[in-house]
């Protein structure tokens, strides 16, 4: 009965492994979370939100950059109706500021094409400028992947594609910040737009926190920051909030993404100087 035994030993172990393969990166993530939320807690008695310091702040107008992909762009949206016009518009009348924004979205756009066009120097002049840089990408790292091999060859892939995508995004980070540490870099979560009763739907969301852990990794690097649960928002909840493509929100679904960064800026403590 020996074998019994050990068969089920290796099958706890195998189990084990399987559950914390799964669950690791959304730990880390509320941990992330957690920890800048117990900060802020810590510094109630001077705890400005990122509202009210762009609100008190002495410039008379925010300069609001957007960096990266079709979502940036506002694909699958009516004109003027991409989250960043929406966003910008919102902060205008909660600050009464001036909120000029440039958005520099690229529909299909890699993360390793934006980290080109970042080391290049493309946008220096606007990072140099901004107040707030908002950045999305990643998403087709992914789908031209899929396209290019059969889904269970991307699954295979998927590590070195995450090594990448891990890799590119801190050095858009870090040339960011070096050339203007005091802007806020906003990050937006990667979602998953597929129906449930899509084949992949339960695996996509298996891999999504693995994902998105790369992004808060990023966002903690620097001292002012802030990330976007885009996957909140967007969803099999809310499927009326995508575009007839089936990936890229509608305008009431770039509302939504709107507004989640909106209450980030109003409930997410700024950081005090070091």
């Amino acid at each position: 009965m020996k074998w019994i035994k050990y068969i089920l030993i290796l099958f706890i172990i195998v189990a084990g492994v399987g559950a914390a393969w799964y669950y690791y990166p959304q730990y880390q993530i509320n941990k992330l979370q957690r920890a800048h939320a117990m900060s802020a807690k810590k510094q109630h008695h001077k705890e400005t939100s990122y509202l009210q310091y762009f609100a008190k702040m002495k410039a008379h107008k925010i300069h609001h950059l957007a960096i990266g992909d079709s979502v940036i762009k506002g694909i699958g949206a009516n004109q003027q109706e991409d989250f960043i016009t929406q966003f910008s518009n919102e902060l205008k009348h909660a600050t009464g500021k001036t909120v000029i924004s440039s958005n520099e979205g690229i529909p299909g756009i890699t993360s390793t094409e934006l980290n080109d066009l970042i080391q290049q120097g493309k946008f220096d002049n606007e990072i140099k400028g901004a107040d707030i840089i908002t950045v999305n990408v990643g998403g087709n790292d992914i789908l031209r992947l899929a396209k290019q091999k059969n889904i269970y060859q991307t699954i295979q892939s998927f590590r070195t594609l995450q090594n990448d995508f891990e890799n590119n995004l801190m050095q858009i980070t870090t040339h960011i910040n070096r050339l203007n540490p005091k802007a806020t870099l906003v990050y937006l979560e990667l979602y998953n737009p597929l129906n449930p009763n899509n084949q992949f739907y339960g695996l996509a969301n298996k891999l999504l926190p693995k994902w998105n852990i790369n992004i808060y990794k990023a966002a903690d690097q620097i001292h002012s920051s802030i990330v976007v649960e885009t996957s909140k928002v967007i969803n099999d909840k809310h499927l009326q909030y995508l575009s007839p493509d089936g990936v890229h929100p509608n305008s009431k679904g770039y509302l939504a993404i709107s507004r989640k960064m909106f209450y980030e800026f109003q409930h997410t403590a700024m950081p005090t100087s070091t």
